[in-house]
């Protein structure tokens, strides 16, 4: 059995079929695709569904489906992925997250982020997670900054997208095990406050 996250609002879990239909729908929403290549079609986002599912269920861990605990109601994904060979820092793990736009500003990507981290650092024994995004990218940027990680310096050209492309400058940010420790103990509820979705 995959294992289950849970924070005080949210549950991190494994993919079920009820979530595609959501699912899509955020895929096809063009801004909460701005800053990814383009929106996806019904087929493409469940060939994604698909694919954190089974990822899961073979490792364990992957990108989880994330809803409220309360009502159970689907927000999107959030969790850890082994990035591809070809990214300049490769073998790395990268934290990702893609909300609804329903569930943005209410902190919810930082609470789920927390405990991605806090899985990938204690029970996956992580030295280092990462997490890139374009480098116009101002929302997911502070959302890591507030995770605690740090940005490298220079940017690096993304090789999945071809020179000229608007999106293909983009930021790496890291975050080691000894500074989550730090930035955990230091105010692991201040995602409620508001923040990023």
């Amino acid at each position: 059995m995959a294992p289950v996250l849970e924070t005080a609002r949210l549950r991190l879990r494994q993919w079920h079929g009820r979530d595609l239909a959501p699912f899509a729908a955020l895929n096809a929403d063009p801004r909460v695709m701005a800053w990814l290549p383009r929106p996806l079609s019904r087929a493409e986002s469940a060939a994604m569904a698909a694919r954190c599912r089974r990822l899961i269920a073979v490792q364990g861990w992957g990108f989880w489906a994330v809803e409220t605990r309360a009502e159970g109601a689907f927000l999107g994904l959030v969790g850890l992925h082994r990035c591809g060979v070809e990214l300049p820092f490769a073998p790395a793990v990268e934290i990702g997250w893609r909300l609804a736009r329903h569930a943005w500003g209410q902190g919810y990507a930082g609470e789920a982020a927390r405990a991605a981290l806090g899985f990938g650092f204690t029970r996956l024994g992580l030295d280092e997670i990462v997490a890139f995004t374009s480098l116009h990218n101002q929302r997911s940027l502070a959302l890591m900054a507030r995770l605690g990680m740090r940005a490298d310096p220079q940017p690096f050209e993304h090789p999945a997208l071809p020179p000229g492309h608007r999106l293909r400058a983009h930021r790496l940010c890291r975050l080691a095990r000894a500074d989550w420790r730090d930035t955990a103990a230091s105010d692991p509820a201040r995602d409620h406050r508001g923040g990023i979705g």
